[in-house]
């Protein structure tokens, strides 16, 4: 099995969606799309949600491409497509002394390394104009510097790297980086780069020059998400469908009802308590597992074959609990089977984990059952100000 995580990974307790559905009273509603529940463009994917992404240059509505297997991640804002897939062409962004903007974009597990550009693009029938975006890996591109390659992690550039044809960033922020980058500056963390004639250094870059969280950019329905994926039996499903939605209380279809608000630190995250333990935690659709570091009970062996995932002898029935800032809790019941004993032929596995120190990554198997929405920070909802989770 391959890990992917891609945000910054449960046999969910089974409860009843929140008010989500699939249509308003008034005929048909413009703010849904379907997600696919697959082994996806590797064939070998499994708890990823792939949803489809049309992409244009800027100010047209024809050459374009109409992509799928594009993950969905709320761990992360900002789409990028690999370069490989992409078959319009994008104008790239420079700086004003002419060098290409690349950017070196880190996930959990690694990084991202290709050109910024700008695109016009489409999910379901929303619409973002304009839009920066990531056009990942290239044989045009010059190699990544240290500062870019120093961290551990591995390049995902490719295909079988990345696990999918593109990631659909749609979390709780703006843009992928923020105003951190904005700066020159040892405060500037790093992420994006001028390079010219094979040099590439860190440079600053603007807000609206950084890849967008498209769903703040939609001219309604932009104040967040929500993703309905259904129950799972425990031994799992060749396949699922489910469904994600634009907007938080915006229209009949996507109101939180009676979903609990937990408002969030300044990086995103709550505290998640396992055992005696508080960590940071934060909930992410783009893991494929639940990833933590085993407090509560003897330490859970880790798999022989799939070597990032946990192996107990017996699935174990664990629990774990959210705290948000605001205060408010709520405790999560969920499995650990052995990863290595389980269906190479399912793509959808709800009690499945792995090791991960100081953080409790809720992955998508956390959706199973649930609607989880996701406030995008500084956008007004009937729950507050973004940025929240809400289940």
């Amino acid at each position: 099995m391959n890990r992917i995580i891609i945000g910054l990974l449960l046999f969910a307790q089974q409860v009843a969606p929140q008010s989500c559905g699939s249509s308003s009273s008034s005929g048909t509603v413009q703010n849904v799309v379907p997600l696919a529940l697959n082994v996806g463009p590797t064939g070998n994917s499994f708890n990823v949600a792939f949803a489809t992404v049309t992409i244009c240059p800027p100010g047209q509505s024809t050459n374009c491409q109409s992509l799928g297997g594009v993950l969905v991640d709320t761990g992360s804002s900002g789409l990028r497509i690999l370069s490989s897939v992409l078959t319009v062409s994008l104008p790239r962004q420079t700086t004003s002394a002419g060098a290409r903007v690349v950017e070196c974009f880190p996930f959990q597990d690694g990084y991202t390394w290709g050109s910024v550009a700008t695109a016009d693009i489409t999910i379901g029938s929303k619409q973002a104009t304009n839009m920066p975006v990531q056009i990942v890996g290239g044989s045009d591109l010059p190699a990544p510097p240290d500062s870019c390659t120093s961290s551990g992690t591995t390049s995902e550039d490719t295909l079988d790297t990345l696990g999918a044809n593109g990631v659909l960033g749609i979390g709780l922020f703006r843009q992928d980086c923020g105003a951190a980058c904005t700066f020159s500056g040892s405060s500037n963390p790093g992420i994006y780069y001028a390079c010219s004639t094979g040099a590439c250094q860190v440079t600053p870059q603007p807000l609206a020059q950084q890849p967008q969280n498209p769903v703040w950019t939609f001219a309604s329905d932009n104040n967040g998400v929500a993703i309905q994926l259904p129950s799972v039996p425990a031994a799992g499903e060749t396949q699922a469908t489910g469904m994600l939605f634009f907007g938080i209380g915006t229209q009949s279809n996507n109101g939180l009802g009676s979903a609990a608000v937990f408002t969030l630190d300044a990086d995103g995250n709550l505290a998640t308590k396992f055992g005696q333990t508080s960590v940071k935690g934060f909930i992410d659709s783009g893991s494929n597992g639940y990833y933590f570091l085993d407090t509560a009970t003897t330490q859970i062996p880790t798999c022989a074959s799939s070597k990032d995932f946990y192996c107990p002898s017996t699935t174990l029935n664990l629990s774990a609990t959210n705290v948000g800032v605001n205060g408010r809790s709520s405790t999560v019941n969920f499995g650990i089977a052995n990863a290595d004993a389980l269906s190479s032929t399912f793509s959808v596995l709800p009690q499945i984990g792995g090791p991960f120190a100081s953080t409790f990554d809720w992955g998508l198997p956390f959706f199973y059952g649930r609607t989880v929405f996701t406030a995008i920070e500084g956008q007004s909802t009937p729950g507050g100000v973004g940025p929240y989770f809400a289940y």
